[in-house]
């Protein structure tokens, strides 16, 4: 049997970047030989097996047809008589089917390395129709690798794949996958630009596709096109190196203006309510984690309090950290400033701007936390206080230190 580098190693080495994990494919073997060198098997659809010292993945070399919709529809065929070719057939994009034997030397098919070169992202042929996962991967890619343009061909397949249904039967868990990975990427803004291209974007996130085309306020937001914004807060997130439940209160923030009564626009009263709403059912559909959800929610319904929070005196600020919840999740709250920063200087101008809201509030915060509600509940009680007498003192005491801490407008 031979064995092979495959895939994004591969790619990476000839960028120059870091490996990162490896992917190996076997010609020539059975799942008795592998399993008679000592490799363990671990692959419920394909033979897969973990190398006995390395632990890394060694894959036989596959064919796999279509049998169904969307991504579980296939069946895999693997054997001595499978080639490597053959296994790089069914790849997704050139530059991701490459591959070297043990002496290094580069086995390139389908002109992967020429792609690199000229920084295109083209798919392998006719295959990559027959599993619409590869649509978001191509977003992905086009997130990760700014500068490579995308294959008109390419696209137009993709638009193909859409009209023809294939992208409504993703299960959930494998858009949520490539999603939260496209938003960790370099610039998550391509992803959006891509799956909006080829008509995905209006079926897996119809609430972020018809932000665009919905105008704001220039004085504002000199960008206009509330799609525009999002996606320079998005690119915002990536820039201040944002953690992903961070990025996903990003993409949500602004739901509601795409709702916005026609008659009041470009202002947009109560989107904060309506992003909210539109949030949950997003959020349930793709089976997003709680951790996500819980922030993109608080940042949904509080961001316009929070911009606006520099005119807060003590009684506002403590109201507000109370709606955020704050005394108990200090650290979603500080997540919560850093979305809120993306969101202000994700506009066209104000890229460099400070954002003194954030100090601010954290300085308030930290005061207020730093109360000894022990000590002040003992004092109340001393004093004959009972039950909600007893809130209502400590969230005085938190006031006065709020009070001490930020200097009161006017």
């Amino acid at each position: 049997m031979k064995v092979f580098l495959v895939g994004g190693a591969v790619r990476d080495r000839l960028l120059g970047r870091d490996a990162g994990d490896r992917d190996w494919v076997v010609v020539g073997a059975t799942p008795e030989l592998m399993g008679a060198a000592g490799y363990l098997p671990v692959g419920r659809d394909f033979p897969v097996f973990l190398h006995p010292r390395t632990q890394e993945e060694y894959a036989l070399a596959r064919t796999e047809r279509k049998t169904g919709p969307g991504y579980h529809g296939f069946v895999f065929r693997t054997g001595p008589e499978v080639t490597l070719e053959d296994d790089l057939s069914r790849r997704d994009l050139t530059i991701n089917a490459m591959a070297q034997d043990e002496d290094g030397t580069l086995v390139d098919p389908w002109g992967g390395q020429a792609d690199l070169a000229a920084r295109v992202l083209r798919h392998v042929g006719p295959a990559f129709a027959e599993d619409p996962v590869r649509i978001l991967r191509l977003a992905r890619f086009a997130a990760r690798f700014a500068d490579f343009s995308v294959a008109p061909e390419t696209l137009a397949l993709c638009r193909a794949m859409v009209e023809a249904g294939e992208v409504d039967a993703l299960v959930p868990e494998r858009v949520w996958q490539e999603l939260s990975r496209g938003l960790m990427e370099a610039r998550p803004s391509r992803m959006i630009e891509v799956l909006r291209d080829c008509g995905a974007l209006a079926r897996l996130l119809p609430e972020v596709d018809a932000l665009f085309g919905v105008p704001q306020r220039a004085d504002y937001h000199p960008e206009v096109d509330t799609g525009v914004h999002l996606m320079m807060v998005l690119d915002m997130a990536e820039r201040l190196g944002t953690a992903l439940p961070v990025r996903f209160a990003c993409l949500a923030h602004d739901l509601g203006k795409a709702t916005t009564p026609a008659d009041i626009l470009p202002r947009h009263l109560g989107h904060e309510g309506r992003s909210v709403k539109l949030l949950g059912p997003l959020a349930a559909r793709l089976r997003v984690p709680v951790e996500c959800r819980e922030l993109a929610e608080v940042v949904a319904r509080e961001h316009g309090n929070l911009h606006a929070s520099a005119s807060f005196g003590a009684e506002a600020l403590v109201r507000l950290f109370d709606r955020c919840d704050a005394w108990r999740r200090p650290e979603r709250f500080e997540q919560a400033l850093q979305a809120c920063e993306c969101d202000a200087r994700g506009r066209l101008g104000f890229e460099e701007r400070p954002y003194p809201q954030a100090d601010r509030l954290r300085g308030a915060l930290a005061a207020a936390r730093a109360v000894d509600s022990g000590a002040v509940s003992a004092e109340a009680l001393a004093r004959g206080l009972k039950g909600p007498a007893i809130g209502q003192a400590l969230q005085q005491a938190r006031i006065a230190a709020v009070a001490a801490a930020v200097a009161e407008p006017g």
